[in-house]
């Protein structure tokens, strides 16, 4: 299960440097951004720090709805509707399910993001001409460490996310074609066993739709 890191650790105490180093408006530019998407769909790279490197594609509508198709040798596919998420082993055929309230995706997924230093804090935060850097974690996180999220500057727009895993992994996925708001077909967000198996067969994962 640990390609599911990448979006449950999606998200202790704050250091005041860092969160002096973000400005008002540039946390407020930050909300403004995530809380704009209404859905959003990419090619990503999903890069760990043993080495392992996988590819596949995104699908997220809010609130709460997402899939993460993984290309071979994943053969992984994640599935949340909004009420839970499948955790699916294609190779395997084997389904975990889990619960929304178990994991910090609330950044993504959620319709409103609020950095307001309580629930969800800045850790970290650095900028330049071209890229906007900014860490964060929520203040009910467990054992899940500080994530951080890369933006391009112009246009600003969402590039990559890395966390760190329980496990001490650091795991970076950069998103790559992305469309914000485009029409996403809601079969997207179910999940039918019989279909998906039937899919990988015909060797149509991974497709955009």
């Amino acid at each position: 299960m640990k390609h599911i890191i990448t979006i449950i650790a999606f998200f202790c105490m704050i250091g005041s440097e860092a969160f002096a180093a973000a400005k008002k408006e540039d946390i407020q530019k930050v909300e403004t951004y995530l809380n704009s998407i209404k859905t959003l769909s990419a090619d990503f790279v999903q890069i760990a720090s043993n080495g392992e490197q996988v590819e596949g594609h995104l699908y997220v509508e809010k609130p709460n709805k997402i899939r993460m198709e993984y290309k071979a040798p994943s053969n992984i596919l994640i599935v949340g509707n909004g009420d839970y998420i499948v955790y699916y082993d294609k190779e395997l055929e084997q389904i975990t399910n889990i619960d929304y309230e178990d994991i910090p995706a609330a950044m993504i997924l959620a319709n409103t993001v609020h950095i307001n230093g309580k629930e969800l804090k800045v850790t970290d935060f650095a900028q330049d001409p071209g890229m906007t850097r900014m860490s964060l974690q929520y203040a009910k996180a467990g054992d899940m460490g500080p994530f951080t999220l890369v933006f391009a500057n112009n246009p600003f727009e969402l590039k990559q996310w890395k966390v760190i895993t329980p496990q001490s992994l650091e795991v970076s996925l950069s998103l790559y074609d992305t469309v914000v708001d485009g029409q996403l077909n809601d079969s997207l967000f179910k999940f039918n066993k019989r279909a998906e198996t039937h899919a990988k067969k015909k060797g149509k994962y991974n497709k955009k739709k």
